[in-house]
């Protein structure tokens, strides 16, 4: 029996997943050497949401974050990915912009990068790959699964036919953001794509959303595969990967070879049980199969955060409505697969269509960009009502025919002469005083503390603004 190779997702998609990505570099540091020993053949660190998190919410410096990691991380290669050429935006970025960043990628401790176009459209990043290659990394070409009419076996054949024969990739990736695969699906997905594969090991990347991926894993092993993306318990299950535990425990038991450090694991599992207590942040339990999730396919991190977002607003009511409506204008719009940033694109023109009260009256800048073919050639033809809607209420400012996107390294180096490159980029991403109020911050925590009862009980009651005194006493024990 083959070895299967693990690639740990804890600290990038499982945390995504579960925790909205609000881990934080100093809840990873303490565990990071023990994960580097962990016997992991790839650990998933970062991607564009975890750089967009750490800049507008934690107010820590992404590329520091790989940097404190790459010195304790100095055995298994560390992994980003590059979502085409959209960078951190929904806009797509020049060419010579998205090679700076994977310059700065390779100079700052990552060794392998994942590629990927929700549309499929290939040469969105083949030069990507290829730039990958010659920065000495290795690369991982992806497609999307999703469920609908245009994405058959044949059309992942072709399109892992092509990537290997335009980009040379490493490693071919099947990525299923929204738990859609199911056994009977993978028993015919993965012969045909290992069909012309030749050498190429091919990976898989699934979300517990229906409960059915550990299934799916153990029988794309048995077709073939053999990396698997896992998360460590526990944050796995719910909308994040399997259990790092679980599935290794079951392939062996199947009589594969799994190399990975149980005891090590078991104490970084411990870890960061202790950090969700702490945090009051959740744990990954498993999900009962819902078959209307076939319907709308929303992502694991997404679904998290559009509750977030529902809550907050006052509009949790209409969360199942929007549900449907996301199913209905995924259809519409000619199926683009439910990931980032495509699967943003669908739920938000699904909220705005619920709340107004008339489909497609506001249409986003994104969704008339996508219509236009702005961010590629898309998989199937929109309804024609529907886009004569978005084109009619979509900006009068998008032209109705996408323009070359000019080169910008020179400028933005013109610009700000005296930052290094890591800084020019996410001033050239990030508007207003968002990086300004990052550097504010102050240096990234490097060292976590477990508070213990009391001071969680005083920062929680420091939060409440109409608190005038607090008052703490310790009972005496009766005599």
């Amino acid at each position: 029996m083959p070895e299967i190779r693990i690639i740990d997702t804890t600290l990038r998609d499982a945390h995504q997943c579960l925790w909205a990505t609000r881990m934080t570099t100093a809840m990873m540091l303490p565990v990071a050497e023990k994960m580097d020993r962990a016997g992991f053949e790839t650990i998933d660190l970062m991607s564009a949401i975890q750089f967009d998190v750490c800049v507008r919410y934690l107010k820590e410096d992404p590329w520091q974050r790989l940097r404190l990691m790459r010195q304790k991380v100095t055995r298994t290669k560390m992994q980003s990915a590059m979502r085409s050429k959209s960078l951190l935006s929904f806009d797509v970025q020049p060419d010579d912009v998205n090679y700076l960043w994977l310059e700065c990628l390779a100079r700052n401790g990552i060794r392998r990068v994942r590629a990927i176009d929700a549309l499929a459209d290939l040469d969105n990043i083949v030069g990507i790959l290829r730039k990958v290659k010659e920065l000495g990394m290795e690369a991982v070409g992806s497609v999307v699964f999703c469920q609908s009419p245009v994405h058959t076996d044949d059309f992942y054949a072709r399109k892992t036919r092509e990537l290997i024969a335009r980009a040379g990739i490493d490693v071919m990736m099947i990525k299923d953001p929204g738990g859609l695969l199911t056994p009977d699906r993978i028993r015919t997905l993965v012969p045909a794509m290992l069909n012309v594969a030749g050498k190429v090991p091919l990976e898989l990347h699934s979300h517990c959303m229906t409960g059915l991926a550990p299934l799916v894993y153990l029988e794309g092993v048995k077709l073939g595969v053999t990396q698997i993306q896992t998360s460590i318990a526990p944050l796995a299950n719910g909308p994040a990967q399997p259990a790092t535990q679980t599935v290794a425990r079951n392939l062996r038991d199947m009589g594969y070879t799994v190399n990975i450090d149980d005891q090590l694991v078991t104490e970084i599992s411990a870890h960061f049980r202790r950090v969700a207590e702490n945090e009051g942040l959740p744990l990954g339990v498993p999900m009962e199969y819902d078959q209307f999730h076939y319907e709308h396919q929303i992502p694991g991190g997404m679904l998290t955060n559009m509750k977030f977002q529902l809550q907050q607003a006052g509009l949790m009511h209409k969360f199942d409505q929007v549900l449907e409506e996301t199913a209905r204008v995924f259809k519409e719009l000619g199926w683009p697969a439910m990931v980032t940033p495509f699967s943003q694109l669908v739920g938000t023109q699904a909220v705005l269509n619920v709340i107004q009260g008339e489909r497609y009256r506001t249409v986003p800048d994104e969704v008339k960009k996508y219509a236009l073919g702005y961010y590629g050639k898309l998989l199937a033809p929109i309804e024609p009502d529907v886009l004569d809607r978005i084109i009619a209420n979509g900006s009068s400012r998008i032209a109705l025919e996408p323009q070359p996107v000019a080169r910008a390294v020179p400028s933005l180096r013109k610009k700000y002469p005296r930052i290094s490159d890591e800084e020019r980029l996410l001033r050239h991403l990030y508007a207003g005083s968002q990086m300004d109020d990052m550097r504010a911050a102050g240096p990234i925590e490097t060292e976590y503390c477990f508070d213990k009862p009391i001071l969680r009980l005083l920062k929680e009651l420091a939060k409440r603004r109409n608190l005038g005194r607090i008052s703490i006493s310790k009972q005496r024990s009766p005599s």
